[in-house]
C-alpha cells in the first residue's frame, strides 16, 4: 500500500472522525479499523486526522525534490533524439553536444537557453531513463538468407582475425537481399562495406548479385572510402568468390579472404551493420523494380554521410565466458566514424582535414530529412512501377 492510498482512505474517514468528536468509542472503532487496513500506529492515525483538520485547503503541498528537468528539457531532448534516428541513451550522450551545436548554428534549435544548459548537463543515466519513456517499440522480423556458396572457395583463404589491431582500410564486405518473402525473380540487392578499425561504412545498391554487378559495387566503395582500401573479407557467397573479383582485387592489390561456412561471427563487423544500416532504413520491403536502383544509392551516399559523421558506435572491448554467459566491457564513450579516423595515427593528414571540411558543412537534421524523403520516394517508386500483385486465388 502506497501513501497515495493511504491518503485516500484517511479522507474517506475524514467526515465520520469530525461527527464522532467527544465519542471515545465511536473514533475508537475508526482507529481500529485504519489501524487494522493500514498497519500504522495507533498515535499515529489521530495525528494524521488533525493535520487534515489544520490544512488550509488553498495551499498547494511542496513535497519531495524539486523538478529539475521540467517539459521544456525533455521536448529538447527529444528533437535531438529524432534528428539522431532515436539511437539509445548510451550512444546519444556521446554526441548530444555537437547536435545542439550544429542545430543552433544553422538556426534550427527552438528551445531556450536554460533547457538548453539542463540538457548539455543531463548525465548519461538520466538521459537512458527518460529516452526509454518515449522510445518506440518496433517489430522485428527475420530475413531470407540468399547466400549461396561458390565452387571456388579454394581459391581464396578463409580468416578468421584477429580483427582488433587492423590498420584502416581492411574491412568486411556482405550482400543484403530486398527480397520480401520469396527469393524467385529478379530483385535489388545491396552490397554493405564496413571498416573494421573505424567502422566507416559504404552501402552500394545493385540489381541482382551477379560477379560483374557486384564488382562495379566494390570499385564504387574503393572510391567512396576517405583512405585506400587495403583488404575485403566477405563471406563464401558466389558473388564475392568468384574469378572475376578474384582477378579485380589482385589488380588493385587488395587482400581477399573469406570467413568459415556457417560461421556469421567471422564477420561480425558488416553483419550487425546489415540490421543497423540496410534493414532499418529499407526493411524488409521487397524491390523488385529497377528503377529503385538509383534512387537507393541516392538514399545510401545521404546515409553513409548521416551515420559516419553523426551516429556513434560503441566498440566492444573484451569478451570472456562466465559459466552460461558471455561478460563483455564495451568502450565508455561512443564514438562515430569519423571521431575515429581524426584519432588514428596511421591515417594522413590531407585525409582528416578533407574530412574536417565535409564535416562542417554537414547538419545531421537536415541528413535525416533528405533520408526519410528519399525512402518514402523510393516506397513510392517501387508500389508504382510494380502496381498489385495478384493473388494466387484470382488467377
Amino acid at each position: 500500500m502506497n501513501m497515495a492510498t493511504k491518503n485516500h482512505i484517511f479522507e474517506e474517514h475524514l467526515s465520520a472522525w469530525l461527527k464522532a468528536k467527544g465519542n471515545k468509542e465511536k473514533r475508537g472503532e475508526i482507529i481500529n479499523h485504519i489501524c487494522f487496513v493500514t498497519k500504522l500506529h495507533r498515535k499515529s492515525v489521530s495525528r494524521r486526522f488533525r493535520k487534515l483538520q489544520l490544512r488550509d485547503p488553498a495551499a498547494e503541498e511542496h513535497r519531495g525534490r524539486s523538478v529539475m528537468y521540467t517539459p521544456d528539457v525533455t521536448a529538447a531532448l527529444k528533437d535531438v533524439w529524432e534528428a539522431a534516428d532515436e539511437i539509445c541513451g548510451e550512444l546519444l550522450h556521446s554526441v548530444i553536444a555537437e547536435y545542439i551545436d550544429i542545430l543552433i548554428r544553422d538556426d534550427l534549435w527552438t528551445h531556450d537557453d536554460e533547457a538548453t544548459g539542463k540538457l548539455r548537463a543531463m548525465s548519461e543515466r538520466t538521459l537512458k531513463r527518460r529516452i526509454a519513456r518515449f522510445e518506440k517499440t518496433r517489430g522485428r522480423r527475420r530475413g531470407v538468407s540468399a547466400t549461396s556458396p561458390s565452387a571456388l572457395k579454394h581459391i581464396i583463404p578463409i580468416s578468421k582475425g584477429p580483427w582488433k589491431d587492423v590498420p584502416p582500410g581492411y574491412g568486411q564486405i556482405d550482400t543484403v537481399v530486398h527480397c520480401g518473402d520469396t527469393l524467385l525473380g529478379d530483385m535489388a540487392f545491396t552490397v554493405n562495406y564496413t571498416d573494421a578499425a573505424t567502422y566507416w561504412i559504404v552501402p552500394r545498391a545493385q540489381w541482382n548479385k551477379g560477379s560483374e554487378a557486384t564488382v562495379e559495387s566494390m570499385k564504387v566503395i574503393k572510391e567512396r572510402l576517405p583512405f585506400r582500401l587495403r583488404g575485403i573479407h566477405p563471406d563464401t557467397g558466389s558473388e564475392f568468390i568468384n574469378w572475376t573479383a578474384k582477378r579485380w582485387c589482385d589488380e588493385e592489390k587488395i587482400v581477399l579472404t573469406r570467413s568459415e561456412p556457417g560461421k556469421k561471427n567471422d564477420n561480425m563487423y558488416v553483419e550487425e551493420r546489415n540490421g543497423h544500416v540496410v534493414r532499418k532504413y529499407l526493411g524488409y520491403t521487397r524491390l523488385d523494380c529497377r528503377a529503385v536502383v538509383p534512387l537507393m544509392n541516392e538514399l545510401y551516399d545521404v546515409l553513409g554521410l548521416y551515420l559516419n559523421h553523426f551516429i556513434p558506435v560503441r566498440r566492444t572491448l573484451s569478451k570472456e565466458r562466465v559459466d552460461a554467459k558471455y561478460r563483455r566491457v564495451y568502450e565508455k564513450r561512443a564514438k562515430t566514424s569519423y571521431q575515429r579516423v581524426l584519432e588514428h595515427g596511421t591515417i594522413s593528414k590531407d585525409v582528416k582535414a578533407r574530412l574536417r571540411r565535409v564535416h562542417k558543412t554537414l547538419n545531421p537534421l537536415l541528413l535525416k530529412r533528405e533520408i526519410d524523403t528519399l525512402r518514402a520516394q523510393i516506397l513510392k517508386v517501387q508500389k508504382r512501377d510494380r502496381g498489385p500483385r495478384r493473388s494466387s486465388s484470382s488467377r
